[in-house]
């Protein structure tokens, strides 16, 4: 019920303060994101630091993985378009500024650059998960690569990150990382948060590298920039990579 009173109360805020600038918005969801970590109980380890500006890619685990990251500091998200008719998260994502891109449409990503690029003017960070989607963790998936051209296009670095989940509680000897704190596949998302709100002792620990991407190539070989995207992120969290071949879209 506790949550449920900040869905409400940030929502009340929303509607009465009406955040008009990316960096107001960008603001709200990360108050609203710490309030929520605090009343879930999950705790939040950071090492090394969120970068100031540009561009923030990691791997994908959960519906969580907004929150874990917003709660450290203001940010802007690029999700997918889907996320906008989700009853009221679709609403509050929309009002805090996230730039939405539709999967498998063609020219998505470019059509989300001016929003991008309005972050980085705002002096915000873009976060984007380039496997497109979430995972249990087992491995790192391949990596689109129509946003990272994006970034590397406007000149902004790009930083690796990596987020990991534990259970430092006792849930029960059925109860793991893989199936109850990640979502992934095509299980009922209600139903997995409802499971995950009952889980004790959830930790994320969230690693940022040292300095950006040092890329051997440039946005005309977008391609092998996804490559070299995928081991910096996966060389951070000790991952295994998903030997498939890399697409550009």
């Amino acid at each position: 019920m506790r949550l449920v009173g900040m869905f409400v109360y940030a929502g009340a805020e929303l509607v009465v303060t009406r955040p008009m600038t990316r960096a107001a918005r960008a603001d709200w969801l990360h108050r609203f994101c710490a309030r929520a970590i605090q009343g879930m109980d999950v705790t939040v380890t950071v090492s090394g630091s969120f970068p100031e500006n540009g561009a923030v890619i990691s791997n994908h685990l959960s519906y969580l993985d907004i929150i874990v990251f917003s709660s450290t500091r203001a940010c802007v998200f690029v999700s997918k378009a889907e996320i906008k008719t989700w009853p009221v998260i679709g609403w509050m994502t929309t009002m805090a500024g996230t730039v939405y891109v539709e999967r498998g449409r063609g020219g998505s990503a470019l059509k989300a650059r001016s929003g991008m690029k309005e972050a980085a003017d705002a002096e915000l960070p873009v976060v984007f998960f380039p496997e497109g989607t979430t995972s249990n963790g087992a491995q790192l998936l391949k990596f689109h690569s129509g946003l990272l051209a994006q970034a590397m296009g406007d000149n902004e670095p790009v930083t690796a990150a990596y987020l990991k989940y534990f259970l430092d509680g006792d849930n029960g000897p059925d109860v793991t990382v893989a199936e109850d704190v990640c979502y992934w596949g095509d299980g009922s998302m209600w139903k997995h948060i409802f499971k995950f709100l009952s889980l004790r002792g959830v930790r994320a620990e969230v690693c940022f590298e040292d300095g950006p991407i040092r890329f051997t190539t440039d946005v005309l070989h977008r391609k092998q920039a996804a490559v070299e995207a995928q081991a910096a992120v996966a060389a951070l969290g000790g991952s295994r990579i998903q030997q498939e071949e890399f697409i550009e879209s």
